[in-house]
């Protein structure tokens, strides 16, 4: 559904726009009418990020939503409910969030399991880079979910073969070293940077970390064929609850719409 989701988009002279949100956040109850917002303002797929309590690639705005979420009582199981309420009645593509220890203390293979069943599409796993677990990597490729691999500015192209041996769906390109959280400038040579990773890869690149601002969205999709916004999104919750949310998901889809076709 990944796949099918980035070619429409393609068909139509557009990138996909890419939301992430923490579940369980700002309240336990809270994950599926914020998910329901998102798509109607416009959101291609979901990132449903699943709450850890050592999320070291997330900066200060998602870290506070995701440590909220456990004090709300968040679990693994609860994330994947969600999702099913969510798929009963919407087809947008859901890509399941998280750390590697979240996956492991629930087992792998019952992950798969219950998360497919659920109706998630993908899973992006952020602290496990090709080659790092074999046994876990292979339990999730060779699955039904499609496995999003992360390539940093920093990733060789040398080794790039190899960074995303076993993804499918599309490829997460982080626009910037560090971790996530809203930036008032792109990087000058995020273009280039994504034109030269799409010449050398066949999956969809889809380009988040920093991304908050319409203008900053029109940008990454004149080159990129997604965009994923997770911080600004959280900061939009946080400001205006979740007409907010979907009232500043709807100013990106509107920023978006003027960029060239990637």
């Amino acid at each position: 559904m990944i796949e099918t989701t980035f070619e429409t988009c393609a068909a139509q002279g557009r990138s996909a726009l890419i939301p992430y949100v923490t579940a369980g956040y700002p309240t336990v109850d809270s994950t599926l009418p914020v998910l329901e917002a998102l798509v109607a303002a416009g959101a291609d797929i979901l990132e449903v990020g699943i709450p850890f309590s050592d999320p070291l690639a997330d900066g200060p705005t998602i870290q506070r939503s995701s440590f909220v979420s456990l004090r709300n009582g968040t679990t693994v199981k609860r994330v994947l409910a969600d999702v099913a309420a969510f798929r009963r009645s919407r087809d947008t593509p859901v890509v399941l969030f998280t750390y590697l220890n979240p996956v492991l203390q629930y087992g792998v293979e019952a992950f798969v399991r219950d998360a497919v069943e659920a109706g998630a599409n993908g899973v992006l796993i952020t602290d496990l880079p090709s080659g790092s677990d074999a046994e876990a990597e292979r339990s999730l490729s060779e699955g039904p979910l499609d496995l999003i691999r992360l390539i940093a500015p920093t990733t060789e192209p040398e080794r790039l073969t190899e960074a995303v041996a076993g993804g499918s769906g599309f490829v997460y390109y982080i626009s910037r070293t560090g971790v996530t959280g809203a930036k008032a400038d792109l990087r000058e040579e995020l273009a280039s940077e994504v034109t030269a990773l799409k010449e050398r890869i066949d999956l969809p690149v889809a380009v988040g970390f920093g991304i908050s601002t319409p203008d900053q969205a029109r940008v990454v999709a004149s080159v990129a064929d997604g965009v994923v916004v997770g911080s600004a999104v959280i900061k939009a919750l946080d400001d205006g609850g979740i007409e907010g949310a979907r009232a500043f998901l709807a100013s990106l889809r509107a920023g978006m719409h003027g960029a060239a076709v990637p």
